[in-house]
């Protein structure tokens, strides 16, 4: 990897390789997402990236469950990208911030009727008591008619949220080889 042959902007190389991804990865948008909580205890999960653009990297989470209250107490975190195929990885680095309920309820909208009930009856980072549990919820949310509105976005009071990192730092590199290399902007 040469410098001359990357983008002069961070985020107009992440979307070079970010499409490179998508020709060879089954699933790109799959990213690490690294958050500590305020006495400094790090977790990390997969989440999805659902957009890249000039104000940041953005993700869904709800605000209830660990990584939502983790990047309420602490809005530091870290994303990685790994894409094995084609030897490279991907580390963003900044502040998470909460977007619009209006970009989030427009996403929301978008997902599949299932996964919109699954996301509003199942509590979010807590063990299901059973799956018959999660069924008998589901039902009543369709019975009291709350499928219909579920676009509204709502989770025990709480929206449905969105997150976007800021990237402060984007480190990207291959990972091995002759053309191993870390560059960072």
């Amino acid at each position: 990897m040469n410098r001359e042959d990357l983008a002069d902007e961070p985020l107009a190389q992440f979307h070079r390789w970010y499409a490179d991804a998508g020709a060879a990865v089954p699933a790109p948008e799959k990213m690490a997402l690294a958050t500590a909580a305020a006495d400094g205890t790090p977790s990390v999960r997969m989440v999805l990236l659902k957009q890249a653009d000039e104000d940041g990297l953005v993700f869904f989470s709800h605000y209830p469950s660990r990584k939502g209250r983790e990047l309420e107490e602490n809005p530091r975190a870290a994303l990685l990208f790994y894409w094995e195929p084609l030897g490279r990885q991907v580390r963003v680095e900044g502040t998470v911030a909460r977007v619009s309920d209006t970009e989030s309820d427009a996403y929301f909208a978008t997902r599949p009727l299932g996964a919109r009930l699954s996301a509003v009856a199942s509590p979010q980072s807590r063990p299901v008591e059973s799956r018959e549990w999660l069924e008998r919820r589901v039902v009543e949310y369709v019975r009291a008619g709350g499928a219909k509105r579920l676009a509204v976005e709502r989770f025990d009071g709480q929206p449905v949220t969105e997150h976007e990192v800021l990237p402060l730092l984007v480190e990207a590199g291959f990972l091995s080889g002759p053309r191993r290399a870390v560059l960072r902007a």
